[in-house]
Order: structure tokens, then sequence, then C-alpha cells
């Protein structure tokens, strides 16, 4: 049976698994960035405002990563509060408002201060017995945001939330395909979780990989458990491909339902 699904995951994979497919999606913005140092700074900004319509998305992560200019890292490590207030005023993104957008940033320029990189601080909180990344993520967003002043742009990982955007994040930083561009070189792809979205819990549940009645922090484990017994070393590897269908216009989740059940 798993040997079935493999080959069906697989043909999933090679088929929409494509750089044609991901716009519209915030993974575009990290295309311009060659050096890691700036792809992680607008990874984060991007995945941080990754809910919503991905149209306002694609609006509001420009609008941010426009103001930080073509080399974020430097940008975000020198930049001064005022500044931050004078080129973003006025951003409100749903539930994110100025506050929050200012104080994500000048918690990555904390981080990148005291670490280095935002890896670097991730490594920090990690260690070599760590199954997932769950260690590692918990410290990078004390770092990042010890006070609860991003809001709602950083989950806490610490709680029941399955922390969709983190994991986003760190598939984009750690993975390295077609799709994702990766550039973290010190974590493994199998100590990744699945970016749980609604999408992918309705594919999770079509898998037969949960059953949770929410898609909670503990149907984000499962679901992970589920596809680690089909790749146990890249268990994230078909979360891109899955979730097309529902995201793109002509792409819907019956169909991902006839090719997983027929």
């Amino acid at each position: 049976m798993l040997v079935r699904l493999r080959q069906k995951l697989e043909l999933v994979y090679e088929t929409y698994n494509r750089r044609s497919l991901v716009d519209p999606d915030p993974l575009l913005f990290l295309y311009d960035y060659k050096d890691v140092r700036d792809r992680e700074v607008a990874g984060l900004v991007a995945a941080c405002l990754a809910y919503g319509r991905v149209e306002m998305i694609m609006q509001a992560a420009a609008k941010v990563l426009t103001f930080l200019g073509p080399a974020p890292g430097d940008r975000v490590a020198d930049i001064e509060i005022k500044e931050i207030r004078r080129g973003l005023a006025g951003f409100t993104y749903r539930f994110a408002t100025q506050a929050h957008i200012t104080a994500l940033i000048l918690g990555i320029q904390r981080v990148i201060r005291a670490y280095g990189s935002l890896e670097a601080c991730f490594m920090a909180g990690t260690g070599p017995g760590d199954g997932t990344v769950l260690p590692g993520l918990q410290y990078l967003v004390q770092h990042l945001d010890p006070e609860g002043a991003c809001g709602h742009l950083l989950a806490d990982p610490a709680k029941t939330s399955a922390c969709k955007r983190s994991h986003l994040f760190l598939r984009w930083m750690v993975r390295k395909d077609r799709v994702d561009p990766g550039g973290w070189h010190q974590i493994r792809p199998d100590q990744l979780l699945i970016p749980l979205d609604r999408h992918m819990y309705t594919a999770g549940q079509m898998l037969g990989f949960t059953r949770r009645k929410s898609p909670d922090r503990a149907a984000c484990l499962e679901i992970t458990q589920g596809f680690r017994k089909i790749a146990p070393h890249d268990p994230v590897k078909y979360d891109f491909c899955l979730t097309r269908f529902g995201i793109q216009r002509t792409m819907d989740m019956t169909d991902l339902q006839i090719i997983l059940t027929g």
C-alpha cells in the first residue's frame, strides 16, 4: 500500500513541483536574493505575512521588501527605528499593524547583531539529538519576539499552533529542488514539519494521516509522520505540489482526491 501511495505522490511531485506553478505564492520573492543572508530575511518577512488572500499577501510582502531594498540582510542590520516608522508609515495588513511589522524588523536586527544570521540563532537552540525543528524554532522565535510585540506575525511554537508560516519559511530555506531555493545547510530536511494550511490539512485527511478535528500542532505532527513513512529523509517534499490543488485557480482539491484514491 505504501509503495502504491509513494508512486502516486511521486507522480504528483514530478508533474506539479514546478516553478511555473509558484505564482501566486510569496515564495516568488526569495528567488530575487542570491545571498543567503538576504534570502533568510526576505523569506521570514514574506512567510510571516503569508495568511489571507494570496493577492493581498503579495502586496503586503512587496511593500515591506521594497522598503528593505535589494540587500535586506545589510539593511536590517543597520536600520534605525525612525527609518522603519517613516518608511512603513500607515502599514496595515489584516491583523498586522505598523507596530507589529516594526517589531519584526527590529527582532530580526537583534538576532543578526547577536548571532550573525537567523540560521545561526536557530542552530544555537538546536541539539544534536533533535528529531524535529521545533526546539530550534522555539529558540529563534523567543529571540525574535521575546515580548510578543510582533502579534499575529509570529506564532509561538510552544503552544498548540501548527505554526504554518514558520514551517513554510523553514521549508523554503532548508529544502532545495526545482521550487524551494534552500540556503540553510545545517538543518536536515528530515527534521522539517509540514506547513499545515487548510489545503494540506485536507490532503492529510484524504491520505488518512490524521483524524484531528482542526489543523493544530498535533495534526501537523501526525501528517508529517504520515509523510515520513513515504519519504523518511524528506517528509515535506510533497507540500508544494499537493497544495497547488486549491491554490491554483485551474486546480481543485477534488482533482487531487481522484489522483490519490483512483
